[in-house]
């Protein structure tokens, strides 16, 4: 039995949809443990590409159970979308799909007060995705919140949706100068969404547990990355949730001691969407070299993403708090021209040197990357799916990264493609 933890060791976007498509083929059950439909996994099937937003990568094997835990925020609207898409495609969704009872579910006021309080702060945005992710958690925490099962029973759900408008309108009038929604307008709408997720409705935590006490082989999926983590990484700049791996516990309710490996995935350079503080940011022509080259655009909102060289310090951080036994390096072929490729291993602000991450927003704001300089390699590895084939210089920026990161590459990935990828362990 292995219950296996796959998250981002970054500022998300680092490949975990083709990692978590590849391990999937041993895993009987894929669950997906926090986050909302703000987040996007790309996996690359032979010719044919799919963004996958709140359905676990597992689905995309035939006869996987893929689970949306607790731990999600769910738009229902996305979700039908979603698994219309992938049924059109011959993806089997029914008997495949399994969505927590408990999980909350995004509003249309969640979304509206997302967009408008973006606007409202200027140029002291987040820069969210204005899906309600945010909103949808406060309510959650506030116990505010509409969950799964909720919308399974009319009663119940006409009451809370009721009351929580009645709130929303006066902040959405008073606040943000703009009109209320209509009661039945949502209501009529939730109705009809209910009727199609009825069946993917279940007691997941009891599945979860009865398959581990089977001894099944469970792989657990996480949204976005480490440095997004609303506690742990650049706060404010953060989403509203934990990408972290002990946020697989508290997002599927599996107890810590059941998580026995935790793979990191990290990208052989870095990258980060919206606002918020990049030590490593190119903002020049290599930097756009490495978006053109790297198809550096959100998958979900087609977002140009902002890219730099790769951060020690950050992956560092990451690979401590999620416990990483093991990473995966993903797009090592986008650096096949470059004639120098820098790590940062520290940060300088004031005279003082940093080699640990730092919590003030300030000093990762304004700090100077101080970088280790290794030669290219200037040859393509494109497709290698053998590790002696790769160039000696890649071989040694790899080596280096993982003395850097006190921690082993088992996965090592040249290519969007299933096959591109090389096996070390």
């Amino acid at each position: 039995m292995t219950v296996m933890a796959v998250i981002g060791t970054q500022w998300g976007d680092e490949g975990k949809g083709k990692i978590i498509d590849l391990l999937s083929e041993d895993a009987d059950l894929i669950a997906r443990y926090q986050g909302g439909n703000n987040a996007g996994h790309t996996v690359v099937i032979g010719n044919d590409q799919f963004i996958l937003h709140l359905i676990p990568s597992g689905i995309l094997h035939k006869g996987k159970k893929c689970i949306i835990g607790s731990g999600v925020v769910v738009d229902p609207e996305a979700l039908i979308s979603e698994i219309e898409d992938l049924k059109k495609k011959g993806i089997q969704i029914d008997n495949n799909l399994y969505i927590s009872k408990r999980a909350n579910l995004i509003m249309p006021y969640h979304r509206v007060i997302d967009q408008a309080s973006e606007k409202w702060k200027g140029q002291h945005k987040i820069g969210t995705t204005g899906k309600g992710i945010g909103q949808a958690y406060s309510d959650q925490m506030a116990r505010a919140g509409i969950r799964m099962i909720d919308l399974m029973n009319k009663e119940i759900f006409e009451e809370r949706l009721r009351l929580n408008l009645n709130e929303k309108n006066i902040i959405l009038k008073e606040i943000y100068g703009l009109d209320p929604l209509d009661f039945n307008e949502i209501f009529d709408e939730y109705q009809r969404f209910s009727l199609v997720l009825k069946k993917y409705i279940a007691d997941v935590e009891v599945m979860l547990r009865e398959a581990i006490i089977q001894g099944k082989s469970i792989l657990l999926e996480g949204a976005q990355g480490s440095m997004l983590d609303v506690n742990h990484g650049t706060y404010p700049y953060v989403t509203s949730s934990h990408p972290i791996s002990g946020g697989a516990c508290a997002g599927l309710g599996i107890p810590p001691s059941k998580i026995e490996k935790v793979l990191g995935v990290v990208k052989a350079y870095t990258t980060r969407v919206g606002e918020g503080p990049f030590p490593t940011e190119l903002r020049d022509k290599t930097g756009t070299l490495l978006r053109e080259k790297g198809g550096e655009y959100g998958a979900t909102t087609g977002r140009p993403r902002r890219c730099g060289w790769f951060d020690a310090v950050v992956v560092k951080h990451a690979v401590w708090i999620n416990g990483c036994d093991t990473l995966a390096l993903t797009k090592l072929d986008i650096l096949d021209e470059f004639k120098k490729i820098y790590i940062c291993v520290g940060y300088k602000y004031k005279g003082k040197v940093y080699h640990e991450m730092p919590s003030e927003i300030d000093i990762l704001a304004n700090c100077e990357p101080l970088y280790k300089e290794l030669d290219g390699w200037r040859e393509p590895t494109g497709g290698i799916t053998s590790y002696n084939k790769l160039p000696k210089k890649a071989k040694e920026y790899i080596k280096e990264l993982s003395k850097i990161l006190r921690s082993d590459f088992s996965i090592i990935s040249t290519g969007s493609k299933r096959e591109h990828t090389i096996f070390l362990n």
